[in-house]
């Protein structure tokens, strides 16, 4: 079994098991992730390999991180992440990716993220729930950021943070790679 199958096979079962957890039908989480059932039922039944934004929604709506919903096992109270266990959810052909380094429930998902995005390459993200908050460190490059429409410029050695419920994303206009990290927070469901 690869390593996609494994995540394949835990993103199954977790999801079940959180959907269930919070009582939530099919339809229920479908309407309240912005994804269809047929691709929930998909998930479940490990069939398919959703995208990232689709983990994304789909851990939002249940009030949890990615890494619990990709978790294999439940997490240990001090859980060490070695650099071959991060989990690297987008990338492309020119160099960019961005890799889940840990996460944790802490009430609510906590996640930290590495971010590599290559000259004139991005990444949008949609709104995240109410009240979730997302802070930046740049360590190379200057990055453009696009919260809510307006670009703000972000350069090596420089820190941001504001809350993540309306459109935003991540660009390179520079001509050399940005690296920066992430922590996302997402408040508990109420």
């Amino acid at each position: 079994m690869t390593d996609l199958d494994h995540l394949t096979q835990a993103l199954a079962r977790n999801l079940k098991r959180w959907r269930t957890e919070r009582g939530f039908t099919l339809d229920a989480l479908a309407a309240r992730a912005g994804v269809s059932r047929g691709m929930l039922i998909q998930i479940e039944q490990a069939r398919t390999n959703p995208s990232v934004g689709t983990v994304v929604k789909i851990g939002d709506a249940l009030g949890i991180s990615i890494t619990t919903l990709l978790d294999f096992d439940r997490a240990p109270q001090v859980q060490i992440v070695p650099p071959e266990q991060a989990v690297r959810l987008w990338s492309t052909e020119a160099g960019s990716h961005s890799t889940l380094l840990a996460g944790a429930e802490a009430p609510g998902p906590l996640e930290l993220w590495s971010w590599r995005l290559m000259p004139g390459e991005g990444s949008e993200s949609d709104p995240h729930p109410a009240g979730t908050t997302e802070l930046i460190h740049v360590a190379r490059g200057e990055l453009t950021m696009s919260v809510d429409g307006t670009d703000h410029a972000v350069p090596a050695g420089t820190s941001a943070s504001f809350e993540s419920a309306v459109p935003h994303g991540y660009r390179n206009d520079g001509t050399e790679p940005v690296e920066m990290t992430m922590a996302v927070h997402v408040p508990p469901p109420r």
